[in-house]
């Protein structure tokens, strides 16, 4: 069994969306609990609560109701904070009480996935970029992680949809 981090990997998922909000405003969304549970997640699901303790070391646990009344669970590991530039944390499913566990769809997905999420702001513009890739994984793992990236781009395109939403509802707001 090879395991490789995620500079390892050749076929890091790599997504991007520019957002017309200023960067300080995109960081609030990801940082502070009462935004991050408005729009976290695949679109149609809903959720039913969380945690956020945002600093290196902390986490973010989160729980979520598919369309079809199923529960999941996922973390945050938050590894490196560097406002308002970079995010880095390590994903994965959870059990309801924060234990990791693997993914509900498949037992070849990896148990750990290191994101780093770059929000880099121009002319009152934010481009968000989140690249991320498997940690401590074995060689199948790491391959049904690369299978599945036009699954998680078309997952994410929802969940950067909802954070368009919930940023220009904040900017109607001020």
């Amino acid at each position: 069994m090879s395991l490789a981090t995620p500079e390892q990997s050749e076929k890091l998922f790599v997504t991007r969306r520019v957002l017309a909000a200023p960067r300080a405003l995109v960081w609030k969304a990801f940082s502070e609990a009462d935004h991050l549970l408005k729009w976290w997640g695949p679109k149609g699901c809903t959720m039913l609560g969380g945690a956020l303790d945002f600093r290196p070391g902390g986490r973010f646990h989160y729980g979520m109701r598919g369309p079809d009344g199923s529960e999941m669970w996922g973390r945050f590991v938050y590894e490196e904070i560097v406002e308002p530039e970079r995010i880095v944390f390590v994903n994965s499913f959870s059990d309801p009480e924060g234990g990791l566990q693997r993914a509900f769809f498949s037992s070849d997905w990896p148990l750990e996935v290191r994101n780093t999420l770059s929000l880099v702001e121009e002319n009152g513009m934010t481009t968000l970029t989140l690249r991320g890739g498997p940690i401590r994984a074995t060689e199948a793992e790491r391959a049904f992680f690369d299978s599945m990236h036009e699954s998680m781009d078309n997952g994410f395109k929802g969940t950067w949809d909802q954070l368009e939403a919930h940023l220009a509802e904040l900017q109607a707001q001020a």
